[in-house]
Protein backbone atom coordinates (compact mmCIF):
# COMPACT_ATOMS: atom_id res chain seq x y z
CA UNK A 1 0.00 0.00 0.00
CA UNK A 2 1.21 3.31 -0.86
CA UNK A 3 1.62 6.15 1.28
CA UNK A 4 -0.91 7.97 -0.38
CA UNK A 5 -4.48 5.69 -0.90
CA UNK A 6 -7.65 7.44 -2.57
CA UNK A 7 -10.78 6.32 -2.35
CA UNK A 8 -12.11 3.80 -5.23
CA UNK A 9 -14.49 5.91 -6.95
CA UNK A 10 -15.84 7.74 -4.29
CA UNK A 11 -14.56 11.41 -5.21
CA UNK A 12 -17.78 13.90 -5.41
CA UNK A 13 -20.11 11.18 -4.45
CA UNK A 14 -20.25 12.11 -0.97
CA UNK A 15 -24.02 10.91 1.11
CA UNK A 16 -25.24 13.94 2.41
CA UNK A 17 -23.89 14.81 5.81
CA UNK A 18 -24.32 12.63 8.61
CA UNK A 19 -26.63 10.16 6.74
CA UNK A 20 -26.08 6.62 5.79
CA UNK A 21 -27.90 3.04 5.52
CA UNK A 22 -31.18 2.65 7.41
CA UNK A 23 -30.61 6.69 8.82
CA UNK A 24 -27.49 5.91 10.46
CA UNK A 25 -24.96 8.82 11.09
CA UNK A 26 -22.32 8.05 8.60
CA UNK A 27 -18.86 10.53 8.17
CA UNK A 28 -16.28 10.43 5.02
CA UNK A 29 -12.79 10.61 6.58
CA UNK A 30 -9.48 11.26 5.53
CA UNK A 31 -6.46 10.24 7.97
CA UNK A 32 -3.16 12.72 7.04
CA UNK A 33 -0.40 11.31 9.35
CA UNK A 34 3.44 10.52 8.38
CA UNK A 35 3.41 7.20 10.19
CA UNK A 36 2.24 4.73 8.66
CA UNK A 37 1.92 2.21 11.70
CA UNK A 38 -0.49 4.79 13.24
CA UNK A 39 -2.72 5.79 10.21
CA UNK A 40 -3.08 1.70 10.17
CA UNK A 41 -4.03 1.47 13.78
CA UNK A 42 -6.31 4.53 13.36
CA UNK A 43 -8.21 2.40 10.55
CA UNK A 44 -8.29 -0.40 12.71
CA UNK A 45 -9.75 1.56 15.40
CA UNK A 46 -12.18 3.70 13.82
CA UNK A 47 -12.73 2.55 10.37
CA UNK A 48 -15.09 -0.78 10.64
CA UNK A 49 -18.10 1.73 9.45
CA UNK A 50 -20.95 -0.58 10.01
CA UNK A 51 -20.00 -0.02 13.60
CA UNK A 52 -18.81 3.47 13.82
CA UNK A 53 -20.28 5.29 10.55
CA UNK A 54 -16.48 6.29 10.10
CA UNK A 55 -16.03 5.43 6.47
CA UNK A 56 -11.76 5.92 5.77
CA UNK A 57 -11.78 6.99 1.65
CA UNK A 58 -8.25 7.88 1.54
CA UNK A 59 -4.81 8.68 3.26
CA UNK A 60 -1.63 10.64 3.07
CA UNK A 61 1.44 10.92 4.43
CA UNK A 62 3.03 14.24 3.71
CA UNK A 63 1.32 18.03 2.88
CA UNK A 64 1.27 17.32 -1.06
CA UNK A 65 -0.24 13.88 -1.12
CA UNK A 66 -3.01 15.40 1.71
CA UNK A 67 -4.20 18.07 -0.55
CA UNK A 68 -4.24 15.90 -3.78
CA UNK A 69 -6.22 13.24 -1.69
CA UNK A 70 -8.20 15.47 -0.08
CA UNK A 71 -8.95 17.55 -3.39
CA UNK A 72 -9.96 13.96 -5.04
CA UNK A 73 -12.27 12.48 -2.14
CA UNK A 74 -13.70 15.50 -0.88
CA UNK A 75 -14.22 13.97 2.82
CA UNK A 76 -16.40 15.73 5.15
CA UNK A 77 -14.04 15.64 7.95
CA UNK A 78 -10.39 15.19 7.72
CA UNK A 79 -7.99 14.21 10.38
CA UNK A 80 -4.84 16.00 10.08
CA UNK A 81 -1.31 15.56 12.13
CA UNK A 82 0.12 18.62 13.31
CA UNK A 83 3.96 18.13 11.89
CA UNK A 84 4.03 16.81 8.26
CA UNK A 85 7.07 16.86 5.70
CA UNK A 86 6.25 19.67 3.35
CA UNK A 87 5.22 22.68 5.44
CA UNK A 88 3.14 20.74 8.35
CA UNK A 89 -0.45 20.48 9.29
CA UNK A 90 -0.61 24.51 8.37
CA UNK A 91 0.72 24.54 5.22
CA UNK A 92 -2.67 21.74 4.74
CA UNK A 93 -5.24 24.34 5.90
CA UNK A 94 -3.55 27.48 3.48
CA UNK A 95 -4.23 25.23 0.35
CA UNK A 96 -7.83 23.94 1.31
CA UNK A 97 -8.70 27.45 2.46
CA UNK A 98 -10.97 27.33 -0.27
CA UNK A 99 -12.63 23.34 0.45
CA UNK A 100 -13.53 24.53 3.74
CA UNK A 101 -15.12 27.67 2.88
CA UNK A 102 -17.18 25.65 0.16
CA UNK A 103 -21.01 26.18 1.42
CA UNK A 104 -22.72 23.34 -0.04
CA UNK A 105 -20.32 20.81 0.83
CA UNK A 106 -17.42 22.08 3.56
CA UNK A 107 -14.01 20.10 4.26
CA UNK A 108 -13.80 20.30 7.99
CA UNK A 109 -10.59 19.77 10.17
CA UNK A 110 -9.79 17.87 12.98
CA UNK A 111 -5.96 17.89 14.38
CA UNK A 112 -4.61 14.76 15.82
CA UNK A 113 -1.37 15.01 16.81
CA UNK A 114 1.18 13.64 19.68
CA UNK A 115 1.72 17.30 20.56
CA UNK A 116 -0.20 19.56 23.25
CA UNK A 117 2.17 22.52 22.86
CA UNK A 118 0.31 25.79 22.77
CA UNK A 119 2.18 27.04 19.76
CA UNK A 120 0.89 24.31 17.37
CA UNK A 121 -2.67 24.65 18.60
CA UNK A 122 -2.91 27.75 18.07
CA UNK A 123 -1.69 27.40 14.82
CA UNK A 124 -3.72 25.23 13.43
CA UNK A 125 -7.12 26.69 14.85
CA UNK A 126 -5.97 29.98 13.11
CA UNK A 127 -5.43 28.01 10.00
CA UNK A 128 -8.69 27.05 10.19
CA UNK A 129 -9.02 23.50 12.01
CA UNK A 130 -12.82 23.05 13.83
CA UNK A 131 -10.12 21.14 16.82
CA UNK A 132 -7.60 19.38 18.29
CA UNK A 133 -7.19 16.61 20.78
CA UNK A 134 -3.74 14.28 21.07
CA UNK A 135 -2.92 11.16 20.12
CA UNK A 136 -3.56 9.51 23.78
CA UNK A 137 -7.23 10.22 23.04
CA UNK A 138 -10.16 6.88 23.00
CA UNK A 139 -11.40 5.15 19.55
CA UNK A 140 -15.00 5.94 20.90
CA UNK A 141 -14.05 9.24 21.52
CA UNK A 142 -12.37 9.97 18.33
CA UNK A 143 -15.46 8.79 16.75
CA UNK A 144 -17.39 11.21 18.66
CA UNK A 145 -15.25 13.99 17.69
CA UNK A 146 -15.22 13.28 14.21
CA UNK A 147 -19.06 13.57 13.76
CA UNK A 148 -19.12 17.06 16.24
CA UNK A 149 -16.84 18.05 14.03
CA UNK A 150 -18.72 16.96 10.75
CA UNK A 151 -21.91 18.97 12.36
CA UNK A 152 -19.63 22.44 12.83
CA UNK A 153 -18.61 21.94 16.55
CA UNK A 154 -15.13 22.94 17.94
CA UNK A 155 -13.63 20.28 20.13
CA UNK A 156 -10.64 20.26 21.78
CA UNK A 157 -8.91 17.51 24.27
CA UNK A 158 -9.51 19.68 27.71
CA UNK A 159 -6.47 20.87 28.83
CA UNK A 160 -5.91 22.27 25.48
CA UNK A 161 -9.36 24.46 25.12
CA UNK A 162 -7.34 26.94 27.18
CA UNK A 163 -4.77 27.82 25.03
CA UNK A 164 -7.45 28.69 21.97
CA UNK A 165 -9.16 30.73 24.72
CA UNK A 166 -6.26 32.58 25.97
CA UNK A 167 -5.38 33.45 22.41
CA UNK A 168 -8.26 34.61 20.71
CA UNK A 169 -9.39 36.92 24.13
CA UNK A 170 -6.12 38.56 23.32
CA UNK A 171 -5.65 41.17 20.62
CA UNK A 172 -1.92 41.51 20.65
CA UNK A 173 -0.35 38.98 18.11
CA UNK A 174 2.35 36.29 20.44
CA UNK A 175 5.56 37.23 19.89
CA UNK A 176 8.16 36.54 17.54
CA UNK A 177 10.99 33.89 18.84
CA UNK A 178 13.53 34.34 16.39
CA UNK A 179 15.85 31.18 18.31
CA UNK A 180 12.62 28.97 18.12
CA UNK A 181 11.61 29.90 14.87
CA UNK A 182 14.96 28.17 13.48
CA UNK A 183 13.83 25.18 14.61
CA UNK A 184 11.35 22.62 12.17
CA UNK A 185 8.52 20.90 13.93
CA UNK A 186 9.83 17.86 14.49
CA UNK A 187 13.28 19.21 16.12
CA UNK A 188 10.42 20.99 18.60
CA UNK A 189 8.76 18.05 19.35
CA UNK A 190 12.17 16.57 20.28
CA UNK A 191 12.98 19.43 22.41
CA UNK A 192 9.77 18.99 24.67
CA UNK A 193 10.51 15.67 25.21
CA UNK A 194 13.49 15.92 25.54
CA UNK A 195 12.89 18.72 28.33
CA UNK A 196 10.54 16.27 29.99
CA UNK A 197 13.65 14.19 30.86
CA UNK A 198 12.47 11.20 27.76
CA UNK A 199 15.52 8.86 26.91
CA UNK A 200 16.38 8.43 23.44
CA UNK A 201 14.67 5.29 23.20
CA UNK A 202 10.97 6.55 24.87
CA UNK A 203 11.28 9.64 22.51
CA UNK A 204 11.70 7.04 19.12
CA UNK A 205 8.94 4.76 20.57
CA UNK A 206 7.10 7.66 21.34
CA UNK A 207 7.47 9.33 17.29
CA UNK A 208 7.98 6.54 15.56
CA UNK A 209 11.50 7.01 14.82
CA UNK A 210 14.93 5.59 15.02
CA UNK A 211 17.42 5.97 18.43
CA UNK A 212 19.57 7.30 15.48
CA UNK A 213 17.04 9.92 14.16
CA UNK A 214 16.37 11.37 17.40
CA UNK A 215 19.99 11.69 17.65
CA UNK A 216 20.17 13.68 14.59
CA UNK A 217 17.50 16.34 16.03
CA UNK A 218 19.07 16.78 19.13
CA UNK A 219 22.39 17.40 17.40
CA UNK A 220 20.65 19.58 14.74
CA UNK A 221 18.61 21.85 18.04
CA UNK A 222 21.32 22.15 20.12
CA UNK A 223 23.79 23.69 16.82
CA UNK A 224 21.13 26.14 15.69
CA UNK A 225 20.49 27.24 19.62
CA UNK A 226 24.39 27.39 20.22
CA UNK A 227 23.94 25.04 23.27
CA UNK A 228 26.08 22.35 24.44
CA UNK A 229 24.28 19.39 26.40
CA UNK A 230 20.27 18.83 26.93
CA UNK A 231 20.48 19.63 30.34
CA UNK A 232 21.03 23.33 28.94
CA UNK A 233 18.09 22.54 26.69
CA UNK A 234 15.64 21.77 29.28
CA UNK A 235 16.79 25.42 31.07
CA UNK A 236 15.95 27.15 27.45
CA UNK A 237 12.62 25.40 26.55
CA UNK A 238 11.26 25.39 30.86
CA UNK A 239 12.25 29.52 30.70
CA UNK A 240 10.31 29.29 26.98
CA UNK A 241 7.21 27.46 29.08
CA UNK A 242 7.66 25.08 26.18
CA UNK A 243 7.56 22.08 28.51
Amino acid sequence: MSDATESNGTAGAAEPAGSGPAGKRHVRVVLVDDHRMFRTGVQAEIGQTAETGVEVVGEAADVDQAVTVITATRPEVVLLDVHLPGGGGVEVLRRCAGLMADAEQPVRFLALSVSDAAEDVIGVIRGGARGYVTKTITGTDLVDSIFRVQEGDAVFSPRLAGFVLDAFASTDAPPVDEDLDRLTQREREVLRLIARGYAYKEIAKQLFISVKTVESHVSAVLRKLQLSNRHELTRWATARRLV
